[in-house]
């Protein structure tokens, strides 16, 4: 692991009147930081009663790292994770986007949370299927990803078809553009390949499983994937891309997560008053 020099960058929105206990930590996907969680999702959350969290991975966004970004590992952005978890009062909900759903099933391993929300996630089987479904029906995409992977820029017509099927504005596209950055390319070959989930070992926890129907990257099947290999169902939006959480219908998502969320908190009043008797 790298040693990371300085602390996360972290941003927190409360709610005005708390109303669960229960915190949310949220964990963005690659080439993007937390910033992708404030625009909708976190102050939608903290309206909602929930302390919602999210951070950036190290050398992502604001947190350190940036200089020795290809030397991060999955680790790394586990251990990240993992330090916001045990600063929590009580477990929290993780709640993690593509790379970071992958993130969120690694802490899964080690240690008890409130629950896990997967959206748009790697499946625990890896990027394999991902990258080489991308490379044969959009090689021009997957080529600005690469592009983007190594320090590149990339353009807004790109970052249109990675993330949205619905309408997206080209002034929003150019902001983004500006935001977006590389990614570290031995994360990209540990979940390729060499530091993949364990299903068998994830502690038990409330899942919910969700996809969009129209997203290049991880295509419905690969979410459908990941709920068989976590024994739940996938809810897969229709006419949705990538970015779930920025789509311009990113409420009737948010809205199937509030939703669950009663579910899980009570679950994970019953494992804390379980444990209280042992």
């Amino acid at each position: 692991m790298i040693k990371r020099q300085g602390p996360l960058e972290v941003i927190t929105r409360r709610p005005a009147a708390a109303t669960h206990a229960t915190p949310l930590l949220f964990v963005h996907g690659a080439y993007t930081a937390a910033w992708c969680w404030d625009e909708h999702f976190l102050p939608y959350f903290a309206d909602a009663g929930f302390e919602a969290t999210a951070l950036s991975l190290s050398g992502h966004g604001g947190s350190p790292g940036r200089e020795f970004l290809d030397l991060l590992s999955l680790d790394d952005y586990v251990r990240d994770v993992l330090e916001l978890i045990d600063a929590c009062d009580v477990p929290p909900i993780l709640i993690g986007h593509s790379m970071g759903g992958m993130v969120v099933q690694k802490c899964m391993e080690v240690r008890q949370v409130s629950g896990a929300v997967l959206m748009a996630s790697v499946p625990p089987q890896g990027l394999w299927a991902s990258a080489v479904g991308l490379a044969l029906r959009k090689p021009d995409l997957m080529s600005e990803l690469n592009t983007l992977l190594t320090g590149g820029g990339t353009s807004p017509e790109a970052l249109r078809e990675a993330l949205f099927a619905q309408p997206v504005s080209m002034e929003r596209l150019q902001q983004m553009a500006r935001r977006v950055q590389p990614e570290s390319a031995r994360v990209i070959w540990d979940m390729t390949l060499f530091d993949l989930p364990q299903p068998s070992r994830m502690r038990r926890a409330p899942l919910l499983v969700l996809g969009a129907e129209c997203d290049p990257i991880i295509p419905p099947s690969l979410t459908e994937m990941t709920a068989r290999a976590l024994d739940v169902e996938a809810r897969i939006f229709p006419g949705m891309g990538h970015g779930m959480m920025l789509e311009a219908d990113w409420r009737k998502v948010a809205q199937c997560v509030r939703d669950w969320l009663p579910m899980a908190c009570r679950s994970a009043r019953g494992q804390s008053q379980g444990a209280g008797v042992v």
